[in-house]
């Protein structure tokens, strides 16, 4: 099937860079390694293992960056999974310090990835933890202090409620942590760079290339309409968008839909009433509100989480008394942009970085539970550090935490974590 040859609407897709088309797959090929997937896991597990002599193939289904990669909030912020002492008795207290350990290496290796390759993507740093009650400051204050004790090297600084409109220009929170090592970015600018990269390095670069069957053995064959890839090893980096292509990995990774509305330009003094240090914040609800401005000055926002498989029928309708929460003085404001797209979740929100355990030529990474900008790059790494050879038990230390199984199939898993999602919103009222 040949699909749109277009990005899926959104600001981000009106605003990037220019960029090549690759061309589609066509005749027989073969690599050392063959990638299926175009957004950032791909992507840079293929910088990793061209920087490593490796030959690499990459085949996208649509374009390059073409699902969350290229659609998300733009947020890098520290850290990979949720609640990681939840692994304690299966990884050791070690392990799970290095898990955190790796959270916080996550966006630096995105920082020197836009550094190195100079890529154009309006990379800003400082972001902000808002409370939404008074309680929640004692949990900001201990995140702060395990942040030193890891030896975080960026300003952290606690802003109390009388404090929080030098972050954000609303009376909706009781403070705040500022992270200085965090930040924001125009996502597909980020993917379109690390595919010109990897277009330097060598890597072989196919849209509109969806894969239709694998064959797996010590070879596997990589088939799609018109081309087929013969490679050592095979590397699966569809995450939401796996579409049955393997059933074992599909089960473990929920697809959610989240979604952005983008204002018109607000001019530089009415954005920065709105986020006087243009930085990017997240609230700490579980239908969680994150926001940021762009270069050109519009408010991004975005939030919800829907697990029907159904998007809005208006995203804009559906997002605006959100943003209007926070925001009331922009009543007057028109939305330029509206958009939405699929982030995969596991049930631990850890993500899942592995490989198969009867194919062991065949490795995955998926199930970024909304943190992807930051732990797609991280896992990127461990994957080419064991492709490679490289011993390092880094991409052990993620296979070693086995991940569920969704119950109910394919038709009945989203219902129930929407169940469970209720629950914990239910909660939070309490």
């Amino acid at each position: 099937m040949i699909h749109s040859a277009q990005h899926a609407a959104s600001y981000y897709a009106a605003s990037s860079a220019p960029h090549p088309d690759h061309a589609y797959l066509q005749g027989e090929h073969t690599a050392d390694v063959c990638i299926v997937g175009g957004g950032y896991s791909g992507l840079n597990t293929a910088l990793e293992l061209a920087e490593r002599g490796f030959s690499v193939i990459l085949l996208e289904a649509r374009k390059i960056g073409w699902g969350a990669s290229g659609r998300n909030g733009g947020q890098l912020i520290r850290g990979v999974g949720h609640g990681l002492e939840q692994f304690l008795p299966v990884i050791g207290e070690q392990g799970v310090r290095d898990l955190q350990l790796m959270g916080l290496e996550a966006v630096q290796i995105v920082r020197d990835r836009v550094a190195r390759h100079a890529i154009a993507c309006d990379l800003t740093w400082g972001y902000c933890d808002l409370a939404n009650k008074p309680a929640q400051m004692a949990g900001l204050a201990e995140e702060a202090e395990h942040l030193r004790s890891l030896g975080y090297a960026h300003e952290l600084r606690l802003v109390a409620k009388d404090d929080i409109h030098d972050v954000v220009g609303s009376q909706r929170y009781a403070g705040g942590l500022v992270d200085m090592g965090s930040g924001h970015l125009h996502p597909l600018n980020l993917a379109l760079g690390e595919a010109a990269a990897a277009a330097r390095l060598g890597v072989k670069l196919h849209e509109q290339s969806e894969v239709t069957r694998i064959d797996y053995g010590p070879q596997v064959q990589v088939h799609t309409a018109q081309g087929r890839v013969r490679a050592q090893t095979l590397v699966l980096c569809c995450n939401a968008y796996l579409n049955g292509l393997n059933g074992e990995l599909g089960g473990k990774v929920l697809p959610a839909g989240s979604y952005l509305i983008a204002t018109e330009p607000l001019g530089e003094a009415r954005a920065r009433s709105l986020l006087p240090q243009n930085m990017a914040v997240c609230d700490q609800r579980v239908a969680l509100d994150y926001y940021r401005l762009s270069a050109d000055h519009r408010l991004l926002f975005g939030g919800a989480c829907h697990y029907s498989g159904r998007d809005p029928k208006d995203i804009a309708a559906y997002m605006r008394p959100k943003m209007l929460r926070v925001f009331p003085q922009l009543a007057d404001v028109r939305i330029d942009y509206q958009w939405g797209g699929m982030i995969g979740i596991g049930a631990n929100r850890l993500p899942q970085v592995g490989r198969l355990p009867d194919k062991p030529n065949v490795y995955y990474a998926q199930a970024y539970a909304g943190h992807g900008l930051n732990a797609t790059h991280l896992a990127a790494r461990l994957l080419g550090e064991a492709i490679s050879g490289q011993q390092s038990g880094r991409f052990d230390l993620f296979a070693k935490v086995p991940h569920m199984t969704f119950p109910g199939g394919k038709h009945l898993r989203s219902p129930l974590l929407a169940l469970g999602m209720l629950w914990h919103r239910l909660k939070e009222l309490v």
